[in-house]
């Protein structure tokens, strides 16, 4: 069971998930309602009639006719170490707000947004090259053994669900507009965001009315001004922020290809005393 089919890039391609690839290969049947709450689709699993149900990443809450169907409920898995970051986007939720570690929530599903009781939970130290992509990588690997785990332990027994308990957050959706670069923060702050951001949906800002996505960076030290050029050679790129430097390391400008900030500025007249902006300008 996966979401449906999606129009995608800039053709606007229908394309499946991967879920659904990976069970055409083994000649699985796919489920793929509009919305979970259908009444044909919550028959449909009926006729399954399921031991257990597991969501990873589904985008829809389920109803209680759904949740209370398998004899073992349904189970989550979830890349946070509940409470912290419930919703869409933990992880990258955790690197944007500088984290230092995240984990793998197994947990019983309710009707809330990711409060069900806790079956198992597994640390993470988050690396300080991580992005979005890599950690969100690394963490699939992690939760699927340690699902398994909590699979076994659920037909054997030996596991007891726990509540969850303490400081509760939340790590709401993004949207392609949530990736627009406010220079008046840190460079540590933003070199987070942008780490967070990537791959999707990017950390952008305009440079002469160039829309640029920035996909690697760094915080040094020194002084500049908010969004000014301090510094430009034929390999180097240092933008002042609201405390610190962020020197560029890796861009893509658009319609071109990722590129090492030295072949971005390869061709292009830029200076020192050139902004970046949050938006285009005449």
């Amino acid at each position: 069971m996966t979401q449906p089919d999606r129009q995608s890039g800039r053709g606007r391609h229908v394309t499946s998930c991967a879920v659904k690839a990976e069970a055409q290969e083994h000649g699985l049947r796919i489920l793929q309602p509009d919305k979970v709450r259908d009444a044909a689709f919550v028959n449909d699993l009926k006729l399954l009639n399921p031991s257990i149900i597991v969501v990873a990443a589904y985008g829809q809450i389920l109803p209680l006719d759904i949740i209370n169907l398998p004899q073992y409920r349904c189970v989550n898995v979830h890349a946070s170490l509940l409470p912290k970051y419930r919703g869409a986007a933990p992880i990258n939720w955790a690197i944007i707000n500088g984290e230092s570690k995240t984990g793998i929530t197994i947990m019983l599903m309710d009707e809330g947004m990711d409060t069900g009781h806790i079956l198992l939970q597994e640390e993470v130290v988050i690396d300080e090259g991580d992005t979005a992509g890599s950690l969100s990588h690394r963490l699939s690997g992690i939760g699927a053994d340690v699902l398994m785990k909590a699979l076994k332990g659920l037909e054997e027994g030996s596991l007891k669900p726990r509540q969850q308990d303490g400081i509760v957050s939340y790590a709401p959706l993004l949207r392609k507009t949530d990736g627009l670069i406010e220079w008046a923060n840190s460079a540590k702050k933003l070199s987070n965001f942008i780490r967070g951001m990537n791959p999707w949906p990017g950390a952008y800002s305009f440079l002469v009315n160039e829309r640029i996505k920035i996909l690697r960076a760094e915080a040094v030290e020194g002084v500049g001004s908010t969004g000014i050029i301090k510094n430009v050679t034929k390999n180097k790129l240092l933008v002042g922020t609201g405390a610190g430097l962020l020197s560029i390391l890796e861009v893509q400008p658009t319609g071109k290809q990722v590129m090492p900030v030295d072949s971005f500025l390869q061709g292009r007249k830029i200076k020192e005393g050139m902004r970046f902006h949050e938006n285009t300008v005449n």
